[in-house]
């Protein structure tokens, strides 16, 4: 049976202990010292925590955090949460400004509200819970390392210690009522233009420039959005040695993202193809090789995690609405090792930025959406139990 709960959550505490996760400095491989806190807060709350060996993968830090409360009905299905502990830049410094109930730092770092939004909604909702004494059935939480360095911690996450199957992820800069139900299929490639290297004073008709050729790879190969739900970008070029050495070679690296993995790979294909033309006049190659990212995920829109969402942002008038995105996120890798999980926006905005803001109405309905979820996911399991 369903309860509808009036939740006062307390939007002061909630800033307040957001801002003091955000001052956390922990970029990519560096999550030590935030590990740390983290585990001394969720020990307070009941959980108990592992750690596995991801770090040894990438050479950070710490490994990925697998902390479990078994609530006050453990015998039923645990839900999951997850996050990441990264952020993509330092946020050491941090001066917060607060302008028209939005928060900001000062424009010298980022905020680090990606994804410390999350965090602090997780936290602060489970504590809403314990003190309000709500019924809830077992809670994990799945907190990453290195997710900003191409979902590193979820690839060599140890699924062997994760206890839950169904969970949400809170990673994107829609306002909280985002639902994310389909994420794209992503691959980087590495395009090597190969040419001859000469010295310009003593051998200057001998050489290749690769720099010339790089150039008609780059104008010939596709960028941007190539057709419906297709992009590509190359967005990293580096090559040559001496401002006297004609350079012999160049690398170019991108990245295409699509919702299919045919669309993937005729994609891949179609710039291997054209890079190799533009080289032909130059007497030129190329080498291409590909990296896989992360493959795609699509979680039917009956299913009960997005029934609880939206649900859940009824009970709390949120505006909601379900959606597809070709951003990248843990939930891809969690999806591809067996897990099902949706990912929710949680309203971080400017991303990646010195401008990145984060308004207080969504990290306060991130916390409510995370109560609802729990309630809701012990309810929908006590009714199944008793049918």
């Amino acid at each position: 049976m369903t309860t509808k709960l009036e939740l006062n959550i307390d939007t002061d505490q909630v800033v307040r202990n957001f801002l003091e996760w955000a001052k956390i400095d922990a970029p990519s491989t560096k999550e030590g010292f935030i590990a740390e806190q983290i585990e001394k807060k969720l020990q307070s709350l009941g959980f108990t925590i592992q750690y596995d060996e991801a770090h040894h993968h990438f050479d950070g830090e710490v490994g990925n955090m697998i902390a479990y409360w078994e609530g006050t009905m453990p015998d039923l299905p645990p839900l999951f949460l997850s996050t990441h502990m990264d952020t993509v830049l330092p946020t050491k410094g941090l001066k917060p400004i607060i302008r028209d109930d939005v928060i900001y730092s000062d424009g010298t770092t980022i905020l680090g509200a990606d994804d410390r939004a999350a965090l602090t909604a997780y936290i602060e909702a489970i504590e809403y819970i314990q003190q309000n004494n709500i019924p809830s059935g077992p809670i994990e939480l799945i907190l990453t390392v290195s997710e900003q360095q191409g979902l590193k911690g979820a690839r060599y996450l140890d699924y062997s210690k994760v206890q839950s199957k169904y969970g949400y992820i809170f990673d994107s800069d829609g306002d909280v009522g985002q639902i994310i139900t389909k994420g794209p299929f992503s691959s980087k490639f590495h395009i090597e233009v190969i040419g001859k290297a000469s010295h310009i004073g003593l051998n200057p008709k001998e050489g290749i420039n690769a720099f010339i050729v790089a150039a008609d790879v780059l104008k010939a190969v596709p960028q941007g959005e190539i057709k419906e739900n297709v992009l590509v970008n190359i967005g990293i070029i580096n090559g040559g040695d001496l401002s006297s050495i004609i350079p012999g070679s160049v690398n170019m690296i991108g990245e295409v993202r699509t919702f299919t993995q045919e669309d993937l790979n005729n994609t891949l294909d179609t710039i291997y193809l054209t890079a190799s033309k533009a080289t032909q006049s130059h007497t030129a190659s190329v080498n291409f090789t590909v990296e896989k990212k992360y493959i795609g995920f699509e979680i039917e829109k009956n299913h009960l995690l997005v029934e609880n969402a939206i649900e859940s942002f009824k009970d709390e008038n949120i505006s909601y609405y379900v959606c597809d995105t070709l951003g990248g996120a843990d939930t891809n890798t969690l999806n591809e090792n067996g897990l099902v999980c949706i990912t929710l926006g949680n309203g971080f905005k400017n991303l990646h930025t010195y401008q990145e803001h984060i308004s207080i109405e969504n990290l306060v309905n991130a916390v409510k959406t995370a109560v609802e979820l729990i309630i809701k996911w012990r309810e929908n399991h006590i009714e199944e139990s008793e049918e």
